[in-house]
């Protein structure tokens, strides 16, 4: 066989080669990307090797270069979990930088002993940069924006915002107690979202702003808000299963069930939280990075997104519940922290808001912010969200009623216009 293609070769002349590398180039490395996830190091470079078969030197030479320019290194070994990791919650101490994910050495090694303003961001190829856009999302008035006490609230429902704002008279009441079990559940379904590694204006068009490494992705974001909770006497669980992992579909369906298995194994959860880092991006290329300065320091700022049911068709019945306590959240979190808070988005979402009154996703700024800026706003968020608890926690009388009586049974009677939000659960959802 090798004697056969020996001879063809001959014949062809020249033309054969540049055919194999216009041809079998493209096909090999679109294949490659699509499942680096799967192939890891050997793989890729088995995919090399056999892409560049009867190759001459100059074609082998482009492969290589085209393989070197990929940003995301899958980790060795990586393994998805085969059941919900219910009974793995945050151990309070423990910061979140010791906290690494299965099968990998920490991708945040080459940074310890450093601060990010400390460590310079690689040269990007002139062709790979792009900009990032620093933005303060400050809350603007006109239709659309409800004022809640210190928050806000994006009115993107089919309610009008006097409607909105009837709502928000019933005041919220989950039922939070002074005891020591977990009132509050943490988790990821977009566990390996990730970000810039460094505070910089320009990003890697290449980058895919994920890692399997918790000490890099929203694993960080989540143990930092929950040693806060910690801290202040709240009891916390946080899950650190990577739902998104090794398929991002279903995400939003592997996250519910965790979360259902612990609301039957702790019944005395109040609060579901969801963390999320947004994806944002202006114009053809260029991301948006929301921040924010408080006490002299940059912050990833937050958006809390709520759901809205008021025809019933999702299927979330508590969903007033839920705006209540969105918006009394983001009334503690604004009233402490100016600008920290973007508005809450009320809008037809669902995000697994369905299984508790008191479930709410909450986004930690975008892709262009990073790790650092993030931890800081989570730990800020995790103080106002203790204040709040604690602020509204009763001995042992009965509730306070918060009735929803519609007929549906769905309950009772800041997004800047410029940019486009690409976070991708919705289109898992």
């Amino acid at each position: 066989m090798k004697s056969r293609r020996k001879k063809r070769t001959v014949r062809a002349g020249p033309i054969l080669p540049l055919i194999l590398i216009a041809l079998v180039i493209p096909a090999c490395f679109n294949w490659l990307r699509q499942n680096s996830a799967l192939l890891g190091l050997a793989g890729e470079r088995a995919a090399m090797l056999a892409a560049a078969v009867n190759m001459p030197e100059e074609g082998i030479a482009l492969l290589r270069e085209r393989f070197e320019q990929e940003l995301y290194t899958p980790p060795a070994e990586a393994q998805a979990p085969s059941q919900p990791q219910v009974h793995t919650p945050y151990t309070p101490g423990q910061p979140a930088g010791e906290q690494s994910a299965p099968g990998g050495e920490s991708e945040a090694a080459d940074m310890q002993g450093s601060s990010e303003a400390d460590v310079k961001p690689p040269k990007i190829p002139k062709a790979y940069q792009a900009n990032i856009i620093n933005e303060n999302f400050a809350v603007s008035e006109g239709a659309g924006i409800v004022r809640y006490q210190a928050g806000v609230i994006k009115n993107d429902s089919g309610h009008t915002d006097k409607e909105v704002e009837n709502i928000l008279e019933t005041t919220f009441d989950l039922g939070f107690s002074d005891t020591v079990e977990p009132q509050v559940l943490i988790v990821h379904t977009h566990a390996t979202e990730a970000f810039e590694r460094y505070d910089t204006d320009v990003y890697d068009k290449r980058n895919t702003w994920r890692s399997r490494d918790n000490n890099m992705n929203m694993v960080s974001v989540g143990a930092a808000m929950a040693q806060v909770l910690e801290e202040n006497g709240i009891g916390v669980l946080h899950d650190t299963t990577q739902h998104d992992y090794p398929s991002y579909n279903g995400s939003y369906e592997r996250s519910a069930t965790t979360i259902k298995a612990y609301l039957e194994e702790y019944p005395s959860i109040k609060v579901v939280l969801d963390l999320h880092r947004d994806a944002m991006e202006r114009e053809s290329e260029a991301i948006v990075k929301p921040v924010c300065m408080i006490d002299g320091k940059k912050a990833a700022q937050i958006m809390i997104i709520a759901a809205c049911d008021d025809d019933g068709t999702l299927g979330v019945p508590n969903y007033k519940k839920n705006l209540r306590f969105a918006a009394a959240l983001q009334s503690y979190i604004a009233g402490a922290y100016q600008d920290l808070a973007r508005p809450v988005f009320f809008s037809y979402r669902k995000y697994n808001m369905d299984l508790s009154p008191g479930s709410l996703l909450i986004e930690f700024g975008s892709n262009a912010n990073t790790l650092e800026e993030a931890v800081y706003s989570a730990r800020m968020a995790g103080q106002a969200l203790a204040d709040l608890i604690r602020d509204n926690t009763r001995g042992t009388e009965e509730p306070a009623a918060d009735a929803d009586t519609d007929a549906n049974g769905a309950g009772d009677a800041g997004v800047d216009e410029d940019v486009q939000t690409t976070q991708e659960e919705d289109e898992a959802q």
